[in-house]
């Protein structure tokens, strides 16, 4: 991959994701929503990846979009602009469908888009003076990136139309009351916790971690007998795994199991 706005590297079955434009806030533009594409088709495929962390340098996670640029189009923007959130919303969407834990560890502030994404995540480590705030409307602009579906699903309804309407600011300690953070570490300890909770993930039986995330979003998504069937499948797939069999033997002798991912 040729990326320009993130770098990725994998070690020890954990893809680690680094936004790297710190000196524009790691704000959303048209290359970053291609990387961030890019960087999901990668992990889909990519079979040695069994869990993600993604951070950011710099003090701010990612800043929303990318104003200056957008000003800079002037007229032009909604042509600019809709291919921009074609790849932005694919990717997110991937992640979402890829049975595989994506963590985010946050930093300084994620605000607009970057907010929407860390909402898309699976589980979220923030610091402890990190703020999250939607903007949109106070730049005249409504939400996207997915926040509709997801960061509503997390905090509510009425908290959601409370972000969006009035651009509330959150604190790390209501961000976490609110269930859109997972855990808060001091701030200098975002990476390595975020890192360390991937790796845990990934130390753990792929077939049992990838397939407990699709099956807790497809029943959040349906109707109590469909998601009682796809529990059965998954669960009865599970048990015709080495992993599944190995997980059963390991519990019952008290031993550490060896995950083979098959």
């Amino acid at each position: 991959m040729d990326l320009t706005t993130m770098t990725y590297n994998v070690s020890d079955n954990v893809a680690h994701v680094c936004f790297a434009r710190p000196e524009g806030a790691n704000a959303v533009n048209p290359v970053f929503s291609h990387d961030l594409k890019d960087v999901m088709m990668e992990i889909e495929s990519d079979d040695s990846v069994r869990a993600v962390s993604v951070t950011a340098e710099g003090k701010v996670f990612c800043g929303g979009g990318d104003l200056k640029e957008f000003h800079a189009a002037g007229w032009d923007l909604p042509n600019i602009a809709e291919s921009m959130l074609d790849d932005l919303h694919e990717g997110i969407i991937k992640m979402n469908q890829i049975p595989k834990p994506f963590i985010a560890g946050v930093q300084g502030a994620a605000g607009g888009a970057g907010l929407s994404l860390v909402s898309a995540f699976d589980l979220v480590v923030c610091g402890e003076s990190t703020k999250f705030t939607m903007a949109y409307t106070r730049a005249g602009m409504t939400p996207d990136g997915t926040s509709s579906y997801f960061l509503a699903r997390h905090i509510g309804l009425r908290r959601m139309l409370d972000l969006t309407l009035t651009n509330r600011v959150l604190s790390a300690e209501e961000a976490e009351s609110w269930g859109l953070v997972n855990r808060i570490v001091p701030d200098e300890e975002i990476a390595v916790a975020t890192a360390s909770l991937a790796q845990q993930l990934a130390d753990g039986s792929p077939y049992a971690t990838g397939n407990a995330k699709t099956v807790i979003y497809q029943g959040y998504e349906t109707n109590l007998e469909d998601a009682s069937g796809f529990e059965a499948r998954t669960i009865l797939g599970a048990m015709g795994t080495h992993d599944g069999q190995e997980g059963i033997a390991a519990f019952v002798e008290r031993r550490d199991p060896n995950w083979t991912g098959t």
